[in-house]
């Protein structure tokens, strides 16, 4: 019978693995996240605007991205996308880790139109009256945009933008599909040289619900010390 070998988790070669699989997981998140969060703002912005044609770009958006699963998105960035690049791109790109640029592209702009969705209702729950009333103190639409209505809207959008995020988190783990060194793709790697399915999986189980705990702590500890306040 074969007992769990926590020994194997803690230290050695495939702790060492595990953990810079755990690392290159959270770079993703950071980085996918800093193109997620001002694209999805964009395209809520697109979406609310006056002018027909910007509204049509961002319900565009927002509809294709979302009707597409995250593996296909992740596949034709990987494979799909570089060809069409001219030529002195593609021996750019492919001559850095093309995996994880690919990989992050993915994930960013699949969570951009969920985001946007997010923001666009947040923006909508601010009474219409404040528009209205920065209007009239002669501030632009931008200005109003920027200094009135975002502000109030970004922190009611807080809790679904945490959820989106907890969904970032994890999906960073479709990257193994493309090969990107993240924290499945080290468990993978693992548990064929090793045969310790258990000890790997339950390493990379323990760290996704860590990461994901210490999001929803601190999106709490956001939501009260900056609390919701509208007229």
């Amino acid at each position: 019978m074969t007992t769990f070998d926590i020994q194997m988790l803690l230290t050695g070669q495939y702790h060492d693995m595990m953990v810079a699989g755990l690392k290159m997981s959270l770079q993703y998140l950071f980085f996918s996240f800093c193109i997620a969060l001002p694209l999805g703002l964009v395209i809520a912005l697109c979406r609310l605007s006056p002018f027909k044609w910007l509204n049509a770009i961002g319900a565009t958006y927002v509809e294709v991205i979302r009707s597409i699963p995250l593996l296909a998105h992740m596949l034709v960035w990987y494979f799909g996308v570089p060809e069409l690049l001219p030529e002195s791109w593609k021996l750019a790109l492919y001559e850095g880790p093309v995996e994880s640029i690919c990989a992050v592209i993915a994930l960013g702009v699949y969570t951009a139109a969920y985001m946007a969705e997010d923001i666009r209702s947040g923006i909508r729950a601010v009474p219409t009256v404040q528009m209205e009333a920065s209007r009239a103190l002669g501030l632009s639409y931008m200005q109003t945009m920027g200094t009135v209505i975002l502000p109030q809207a970004l922190r009611m959008t807080v809790p679904p933008l945490i959820s989106q995020t907890l969904n970032l988190w994890k999906g960073t783990s479709i990257a193994t599909v493309i090969g990107a060194t993240e924290m499945m793709y080290q468990a993978g790697q693992i548990e064929s040289q090793s045969f310790r399915s258990f000890e790997v999986f339950a390493f990379a189980s323990v760290a996704y619900l860590g990461v994901s705990l210490i999001i929803t702590l601190l999106a709490s500890w956001f939501q009260h010390r900056y609390p919701v306040r509208t007229m």
